[in-house]
């Protein structure tokens, strides 16, 4: 089937160099320090469910902590018992759930008949390799989050169900795609919660509404034993944490972290209603311009006056498939309360579906284009693996607590609780695990003076305590009269101080007294004067 001009003998080992080039590309790096406050978080919560040997129940710093489902924390605990604790092991889900979404596109181009429909035996190869070098893609799989490890199993499970619907389409068997298709409605429910059933159906429902189909009697009898089948593999995870943990897990799970995520800005993540509209289009490069001008291309067709009647004519069911793929997700976050660059990474593999059927009518039998394609995939992913080389560690050294931890082990100070002064750390929650002072409910309890941790040392009897504390407000806590204080390090963002005994009692009223109204003898230092707008 493969054309001989790109598959002569010269360039057919090509393909099997790209395909380790990518595995490289993806699992390189892994092991810079965690980032942001997710990632330590997620990390976290699988070491202590790893050494607990418990797969259910979540936890975070001994509490409870029902946001996410279980997945993420499956394959980190797998990944620790192979690797160890560390940060490659957190990561390595990800870059599997990243090449895995790849194969299912390559999957759903060779088994669907859109090589034939496309007359271009090479598409499954092309769209495989563009989805690999997307920017998108790439940044996510690199990360430990539940974006990418809900859009392996969506896009497996879309995948699954168009392989079928073309199976039956054209008169063959499609029971074993449609039990795929089921299966990984069930994974992605593991995945990231509800939206991993509403997803697939939402968009298998807008697919036939668009195609002006009434799905056939076999695919709607497989909706009862399908969403059964679903229910089963969900029901691994979910059954035993209900079981557990009953009312508790289903409020915060389900009502908390789904619904009033969904509805309100009580998690602190607004963005106007397009946010969307421009993210998802960036995750696309460096095919950017090929998706544009696909989306052109159908629109331009849409209104054009042929073929007015008839949809199928219009679009094929490839294009409308991938289009209702891409709107569903697109439209249901954009309407959330609660919006982040990583909700839209499911609607991405459309995308560059469709920026490939761009790309494979671009290239045509032109071996120029042809070339420009494979070099400019190829220049991504070695532009990628310099910014790791070059420019990721010196973020990571800012972004990250994890250097400063080190720093302060390497005096001596290994065992010490760390107190967070008008600072909350979330990445120390790994890096300080089982060290960080917590409020009664289980959050990290923020000290808004000097004043309140000399009380937490005096209520607990602490000899020393590691203070995180912003870069910008070092000076003023290093002006203080009432502890004793020696900078560790300071990153350039967060500084580590060791914080001793021999600090002088707290004054008669004192602890009433807000800490950045009460006296200093530094008031008039001219340390301080040369520190100006910085809050006394």
């Amino acid at each position: 089937m493969a054309a001989p001009k790109e598959t002569s003998s010269r360039t057919q080992y090509l393909w099997p160099i790209f395909t380790v080039l990518v595995i490289f590309v993806y699992f390189f790096g892994l092991n810079v320090p965690l980032l942001g406050p997710d990632e330590p978080r997620y990390a976290q919560v699988a070491r202590e469910m790893f050494e607990r040997g418990d797969w259910i129940t979540t936890t975070l710093g001994g509490f409870q902590w029902f946001e996410k489902p279980a997945l993420l924390y499956w394959y980190q605990i797998a990944a620790y018992h192979v690797f160890g604790v560390n940060e490659f092991a957190a990561r390595f889900g990800s870059a599997l759930s990243g090449l895995g979404t790849i194969l299912s596109l390559w999957m759903l181009a060779r088994f669907s008949g859109l090589p034939n429909a496309l007359n271009s035996p090479n598409f499954p190869n092309r769209l495989a390799l563009i989805a690999a070098a997307s920017v998108g893609l790439i940044v996510f799989s690199r990360g430990a989050s539940f974006d990418i490890i809900l859009t392996f199993p969506i896009t497996a499970a879309m995948s699954a169900f168009f392989i079928s619907d073309s199976r039956e389409r054209a008169g063959k068997s499609s029971l074993l795609p449609l039990i795929i298709f089921y299966i990984f409605v069930g994974v992605s429910l593991l995945a990231k919660g509800l939206v991993g059933i509403v997803f697939p159906f939402a968009i298998v429902g807008f697919y036939f509404v668009l195609m002006r189909r009434i799905p056939s009697a076999k695919f709607l009898f497989s909706v009862v034993w399908g969403t059964l089948l679903a229910a089963v593999v969900a029901a691994a995870w979910y059954l035993p944490m209900y079981l557990v943990n009953g009312w508790e897990f289903i409020d915060e799970f389900f009502i908390q972290h789904h619904f009033q995520r969904y509805t309100s800005n009580k998690y602190l993540h607004p963005q106007p209603f397009y946010f969307f509209f421009f993210v998802l289009p960036l995750m696309t490069l460096p095919w950017l311009p090929f998706f544009v001008a696909k989306l052109w291309q159908m629109l331009r067709r849409l209104f054009s006056k042929r073929n007015t009647e008839d949809a199928e004519l219009k679009f094929s069911p490839a294009e409308v498939f991938a289009f209702a793929w891409l709107a569903v997700p697109l439209v249901f976050f954009s309407f959330s309360g609660s919006k982040l660059p990583g909700y839209i990474l499911p609607a991405l593999p459309p995308c560059l579906m469709l920026a490939a059927m761009c790309v494979d009518k671009f290239i045509g039998e032109n071996l120029r284009r042809v070339a420009l394609i494979r070099a400019a995939a190829v220049a991504t992913l070695v532009i990628v693996v310099g910014l790791v080389i070059f420019a990721l560690p010196r973020y990571a050294e800012t972004d990250s607590v994890k250097s400063l931890i080190a720093a302060a082990a390497e005096k001596g100070f290994a065992n010490e609780k760390v107190a967070g002064l008008h600072t909350v750390s979330h990445n120390a929650e790994f890096y300080a695990a089982g060290r960080l002072i917590r409020e009664p409910d289980g959050k990290q309890r923020r000290f808004d003076g000097t004043f309140e941790i000399l009380e937490q040392m005096q209520k607990t009897g602490e000899q020393s305590i590691l203070i995180l504390v912003p870069s910008e407000k070092l000076a003023d806590a290093l002006l203080q009269k009432n502890l004793r204080l020696e900078l560790i390090k300071d990153n350039g963002e967060t500084a580590i101080l060791i914080c001793t005994t021999g600090a002088p009692s707290i004054p008669t009223g004192a602890a009433s007294i807000p800490a950045c109204q009460r006296p200093t003898d530094a008031k008039n230092s001219p340390l301080l004067r040369t520190f100006s707008g910085i809050r006394r």
